[in-house]
């Protein structure tokens, strides 16, 4: 498909993957443009292995099934690497982005051979910083934006404020924590 991101999310129930891609898509949608974000579901239950999914064009997107050959894929559990191949269909001409504390060389030896660009960031350490918990979801979508460029940087981050002030309207340090997560994670991802 012409004029169409496809990224493919890994991650375990409990994590904000499917969140994430979700959001990604509504933040997307109030840019002008086309999308899609949709879980994969099956036995799903805290910690199991998820898959989630997003399409994001500029021309309406007329496919509608699972994503077998994506231009980016993020990892939200880097102990999903030993479990799920994650680069299974991914272009090498895309980019995975991996949530650890690892190098890039190091992860690199977990992706069966992929030849395209791998990108790093410590979403606990980011998430523990700016919201004094581990919320992976919110810095592994920061990242994925940054990689992918499906939008404007300031774009994003003026959607994303919009998106956490409708959604937590009641609580402004879940607003700026959730801000300041974003904005640390553009700025430690590693690749």
């Amino acid at each position: 498909m012409q004029n169409v991101t496809e990224i493919r999310w890994h991650g375990r129930g409990g994590q904000g993957a499917k969140t994430a891609a979700l959001l990604l898509a509504d933040v997307a949608f109030k840019t002008g443009k086309y999308v899609q974000g949709f879980p994969e579901y099956g036995p799903e239950r805290m910690g199991a292995p998820i898959t989630a999914y997003n399409r994001i064009g500029d021309s309406e997107i007329r496919v509608h099934s699972n994503i077998y050959h994506p231009d980016f894929v993020v990892v939200v559990d880097e102990g999903l690497l030993d479990v799920v191949n994650v680069t299974d269909g991914l272009s090498e001409e895309g980019a995975v982005v991996v949530n650890t504390k690892k190098s890039v060389d190091e992860i690199k030896q977990h992706l069966h051979g992929y030849k395209g660009k791998v990108f790093t960031i410590d979403a606990r350490k980011v998430s523990k910083q700016c919201l004094g918990k581990y919320f992976p979801n919110t810095p592994m979508l920061a990242a994925i934006v940054k990689v992918s460029r499906v939008m404007d940087e300031k774009i994003f981050f003026s959607e994303m404020r919009s998106s956490f002030e409708h959604k937590f309207s009641s609580k402004p340090e879940v607003i700026e924590g959730n801000m300041n997560a974003l904005k640390m994670a553009f700025e430690e991802v590693q690749g």
